[in-house]
């Protein structure tokens, strides 16, 4: 059997916490490497953001490639451009098949640019097409707090007509169904909840001290993580607002900590910082925080279980999440969560149990949830070993065995 993975506006392989990349790099990534190791042949077309970068590469093993495809220039480009070359991408992925003489049984697309990609190519290849949307336009907009962070016309006129034409979607929870079902009037029977899976392989938990001393803090220090990117449906203001509230309270003279950020370009000239991290900056410096974050920019995703694993505590204060990879990762490396009840963040940080939850919008409560996590003896102990038991149930051996069951009923149907 072979996959053809699209994944248009991102590669799997860039660094962690940039504007474009976060769960569902780690996604692809993961899902890749792990049908290679399944015996199932799985491309990712990817659109080259650099002219010297080999246009194909195999870091993915069992022969499975990444392949960066020419599209427009070989440099990075705004979303919104981006549409305007999907039709030389999908050109250039044929190309690519036929130099390489290799028939693809299955597409299976992600984000709403690469399922315009993926309706292209089954109009030539007639082949079945499985989409995985990973974020909603419908949702973002719920959210958004001014017309800046709003998702155009184009993308939910595309969303709606990717819903309609697939032949299959995977939903990462029962909450997106409901939302595809509820939103974009999806077909029942169409949508499978399938959810990301965790690389046990990668994630597990290290030794503090040790996980301390390879990213260089000291044994004495401890911290509160963040990992995403920086924008703001991260909901990072809110931890900046939860961390002064326990600073004013004086939690932290007898727990004393520091935050954690990472994500994003902190270090670039104040001329070039994008507009949330210049807000999250300014709002840092407001408060009187900057002797207690560090803003630690972009990180490489072999890094993380080091950070996850030197952590006291994750904090995840998003306005939303489809799914919310940073939790499971964090409990796999025995990390306890504290996260918004939003999205799929609902399924993964069940309060109590795996973590502790918190609504969203409310830095006073998680402000009192830190303070719990922090400081009430045992409390961590007990969230640490429910969220490390929790996470086996997202191996990603578990996931490719559902997806490739899936794969193989399309493609069954197709013939």
């Amino acid at each position: 059997m072979n996959i053809a993975l699209i994944s248009y506006h991102t590669c799997p392989l860039a660094t962690l916490g940039g504007k474009d990349t976060g769960g569902m790099n780690v996604y692809v990534r993961d899902l890749t490497r792990y049908l290679g190791e399944m015996g199932v042949h799985a491309d990712v077309f990817t659109r080259s953001q650099d002219e010297h970068v080999p246009h194909v590469l195999h870091d993915l093993g069992c022969g499975n490639r990444i392949v960066h495809i020419p599209a427009g220039p070989e440099t990075p480009l705004p979303k919104e451009e981006l549409f305007n070359h999907i039709d030389t991408f999908t050109s250039n992925i044929q190309d690519f098949a036929n130099q390489k003489e290799i028939r693809y049984d299955v597409v299976h697309s992600h984000y709403w640019l690469s399922g315009l990609a993926a309706l292209k190519l089954r109009e030539k290849w007639d082949v079945p097409v499985i989409h995985m949307f990973h974020t909603l336009a419908h949702l973002k907009n719920q959210i958004a707090k001014n017309p800046a962070e709003m998702e155009g016309k184009l993308r939910i006129s595309s969303e709606r007509r990717i819903v309609k034409d697939t032949d299959a979607l995977v939903a990462a929870t029962p909450t997106e169904q409901e939302q595809l079902l509820k939103y974009y009037g999806a077909e029942a029977k169409k949508i499978t909840v399938l959810p990301p899976g965790v690389d046990l392989k990668r994630f597990y938990p290290i030794p503090q001290d040790e996980a301390k001393a390879v990213i260089g803090i000291p044994s004495n220090e401890k911290v509160i993580l963040y990992v995403g990117r920086i924008e703001p449906l991260k909901g990072i203001d809110n931890l900046l607002k939860a961390i002064a509230f326990l600073r004013k309270a004086d939690v932290l003279a007898t727990c004393p900590h520091y935050v954690a950020i990472i994500g994003g370009d902190p270090d670039k000239p104040r001329e070039f910082l994008d507009q949330e991290m210049r807000h999250l900056q300014d709002l840092n410096q407001r408060l009187g925080l900057d002797d207690m974050v560090v803003f630690l920019g972009k990180k490489d995703q072999d890094s993380l279980p080091y950070y996850y694993s030197a952590s006291e505590v994750v904090v995840m204060p998003s306005h939303y999440e489809s799914f919310g990879m940073v939790a499971l990762e964090a409990m796999a490396c025995g990390t306890p969560v504290i996260a918004t009840r939003v999205g799929g963040l609902q399924h993964l940080v069940q309060n109590e149990i795996t973590g502790l939850s918190v609504p969203d919008d409310d830095p006073k409560t998680l402000s009192e949830q830190l303070m719990r996590a922090l400081c009430k003896e045992g409390l961590r102990d007990e969230l640490r070993t429910n969220g490390l038991e929790f996470a086996k149930n997202y191996s990603w051996n578990i996931i490719t065995n559902r997806l490739i069951t899936l794969y193989q009923e399309l493609g069954f149907q197709s013939r």
